[in-house]
């Protein structure tokens, strides 16, 4: 995990907490002396910039990690505690988890006791929420109401094959103060694309999202086998802003016909911008997928 360092003051005048900052990937940085002018109650940085813009093009967000962990799962009961050689599942994200430096802290979030009491027995971080969310999105967004950070990771309890790539990809493209959203997709054939079980997604030329489906899309009308497939992998990253107008709206017309809560971020006009990566996972929705996880995990297969 990360551990964050601040920024030294020099000045008489003590350094107004609004503009402190975090700066883990550089420690000289973090020991630069800035000024302050009373007069005009400006700090200056280093090359004369005012450090409310020296800060947003250096300053380290605050990122928090979210397991929504949800026991009651339909196509595979209880499977966040079903166990994978000999550990539950949710322990196995857990572990990835704690792998990834660019959070600061992260928190199971669940609707049951049992789950709950997993995490304490195990000194995990955890926390109950309602058992009334529809959504991994929604709950959360009820850790954004008690958990302070500029952008969450949602980190689904039934991806144990996570890696701590995955988790920074998602959070290099909130560098910009536009983003909102970020998701990650991989490249896939042409016969797994015909699967409903597989998520596919197409982008623009800037990377955000034009739709998410359980079709085959693009549709290549003239078969000419030239189409590329993305498989969109279930993680996601969001500023606190974008999780309020979510969970603010109602489930949207596609969202519903689809079956896929992304969609209601694009039906109301929240860009989601989508990240490549070459590493896949497997989300664990059946049988078949505990035994393939299994033998990843074994070595005896290869993603």
């Amino acid at each position: 995990m990360r551990r964050n360092a601040g920024a030294e003051w020099s000045g008489t005048t003590p350094a107004p907490a609004r503009w402190c900052w975090k700066t883990p990937l550089n420690p000289q940085a973090a020991r630069t002396l800035c000024s302050f002018d009373e007069d005009v109650n400006v700090i200056t940085a280093p090359h004369g910039l005012p450090l409310i813009e020296w800060g947003r093009q250096n300053m380290a967000l605050k990122v928090v990690g979210v397991i929504p962990a949800r026991l009651d799962s339909t196509r595979l009961p209880r499977k966040v505690l079903l166990p994978i050689l000999g550990k539950p599942m949710l322990h196995h994200v857990v572990d990835r988890v704690r792998e990834a430096s660019v959070l600061d802290e992260f928190v199971v979030a669940t609707d049951a006791e049992e789950v709950l009491g997993y995490c304490r027995q195990e000194k995990i971080p955890a926390m109950m929420t309602s058992v009334s969310h529809p959504s991994g999105t929604d709950r959360v967004w009820e850790v954004s109401t008690k958990m302070r950070a500029d952008v969450y990771v949602g980190i689904q309890a039934d991806e144990p094959l996570v890696t701590a790539q995955h988790i920074e990809l998602l959070t290099v493209p909130f560098k910009s103060p536009g983003v909102q959203v970020t998701t990650l997709k991989t490249a896939m054939s042409q016969e797994e694309a015909h699967s409903p079980n597989k998520v596919k997604v197409v982008t623009d030329e800037a990377g955000r999202a034009l739709y998410f489906s359980r079709a085959p899309i693009p549709f290549d009308r003239d078969a000419s086998g030239s189409a590329r497939y993305f498989l969109h992998l279930g993680l996601y990253a969001y500023r606190r802003e974008a999780l309020e107008e979510f969970h603010r709206l109602s489930p949207s017309l596609l969202e519903i016909t689809e079956k896929l809560e992304q969609l209601r971020f694009l039906e109301h006009g929240i860009p989601i911008h989508v990240v490549e990566t070459t590493a896949r996972t497997i989300g664990v929705d059946t049988e078949e997928d505990l035994r393939a996880v299994e033998q990843v995990l074994r070595g005896e297969a290869v993603l």
